[in-house]
């Protein structure tokens, strides 16, 4: 405990400095962040380059981003056939000359019904986002204003509402009357949006993602991008501090941009087989696997077991799956922190097939497929009290290997 103790005091110490020391600050939070007062949040915006490591050019820099993130809302999520005044102050119609059959590129119309395609997905998956907790399903403190102040106009799942079905049962008894029956039934929705006013965490994080697609033509929106932004969210949503927790939406848009700066090869299908892409990535596990354990190596390779079909989830996503969200955290915790961000990556992977040799040792390619793709996560877990973990080294048969321990 005394230990623990000295962590945070020389966490705190290194993040109240007047130029923080990032290297140093990179060091302390490898061995994991403690969560108490948004030493986490605070931590994660310095290491994934949101804050400068100046401190009186935080102020600065937190309002020009902040005031950016509302102008991408103003002018990215736009309603065809809403109304805008003019500086006169007369209301006049936007898409005058415009309609829903518009072929015109330039038109409203058609870039709504091309952004609604995007939506559509992006909406599907953040309605699933963490079903393990209810965190997305609650209201946020702080829903946006741009979107509430516009009646709902802004809400993006009402683009994209699930359907209403009606259906009628006919049926006839004899030489009687013919009863019909109405029914209505409403597709299933996995999380149910807010009343008028109010705004769940999905919703927020579904604006986000929309407007990274918009920004971002050249790669989109691609499946997974919600299991990436979730935990930053997440931690981002439920600082303590409310002058941070306020502007989480905002704050998160930009660190989730500059963490997929780092890894948006992963997520481009022309650049799988690339060096950078995830073929690449996969390739490397592969190699640290032999460096590190060759008899499970082999036996994987005598089986035609490739990290394909097992690891292409677990470093696209960053393990944000194969474990439960405190332990992403944690885990996130070092990845962040690592000077060689996505080789460490690689050494987290390699740890957790070497921790099932025995069990892969034993069995037969589809018993191996089945423990790698879908029972990892409950056979390495972090286990233990809340306090942070770290990351010890360990041997197997004299090689290293890296995994996650109790601080």
């Amino acid at each position: 405990m005394a230990a623990y103790r000295t962590r945070l005091r020389e966490l705190d110490e290194a993040l109240e400095c007047d130029e923080i020391d990032l290297k140093k600050l990179k060091q302390l939070c490898f061995n994991g962040i403690p969560d108490e007062q948004g030493r986490r949040a605070l931590c994660w915006k310095l290491l994934l380059n949101y804050l400068p490591t100046t401190r009186k050019t935080w102020s600065e820099t937190l309002a020009r981003k902040r005031l950016l993130y509302k102008q991408f809302i103003d002018e990215m999520i736009i309603t065809p056939g809403s109304c805008c005044q003019e500086n006169d102050g007369s209301r006049v119609d936007v898409t005058f000359a415009d309609h829903p059959l518009n072929l015109n590129p330039d038109s409203q119309w058609q870039t709504f019904f091309k952004d609604n395609e995007v939506l559509l997905q992006i909406d599907k998956d953040v309605r699933r986002l963490c079903p393990d907790i209810s965190f997305f399903q609650q209201a946020t403190d702080f829903p946006c204003h741009e979107v509430v102040q516009s009646s709902g106009i802004k809400r993006l799942h009402k683009r994209v509402q699930h359907t209403i079905l009606k259906s009628a049962n006919v049926e006839r008894k004899g030489i009687g009357v013919t009863k019909i029956a109405l029914s209505v039934k409403k597709a299933q929705e996995d999380y149910a949006p807010m009343p008028e006013g109010s705004e769940a965490h999905w919703e927020v994080v579904e604006r986000i993602l929309f407007l990274y697609a918009k920004l971002n033509p050249g790669q989109g929106y691609v499946q997974g991008m919600n299991e990436i932004i979730g935990p930053i969210y997440y931690t981002f949503a439920r600082d303590p501090d409310l002058s941070w927790r306020e502007h989480a939406e905002a704050d998160c848009f930009f660190c989730f941009t500059n963490l997929m700066g780092e890894i948006r090869d992963f997520f481009i299908k022309s650049l799988d087989e690339a060096e950078c892409g995830i073929s690449g990535m996969m390739g490397k596990l592969g190699d640290t696997l032999r460096a590190n354990d060759h008899q499970v190596w082999s036996r994987l390779q005598q089986q035609e077991l490739r990290p394909q079909y097992y690891s292409f989830r677990w470093l696209t996503l960053l393990l944000s799956q194969e474990f439960h969200l405190p332990d992403v955290l944690r885990i996130w915790d070092s990845l962040f922190a690592d000077e060689k961000r996505f080789g460490f990556l690689i050494h987290i992977c390699c740890s957790m097939i070497i921790l099932l040799r025995d069990q892969l040792l034993k069995g037969d390619f589809p018993a191996n497929v089945k423990l790698l793709q879908f029972q990892v996560s409950s056979n390495w877990k972090l286990k233990g009290s809340p306090q942070p973990c770290m990351l010890k080294s360990g041997k197997v048969k004299n090689k290293e290997w890296i995994t996650l321990s109790q601080f």
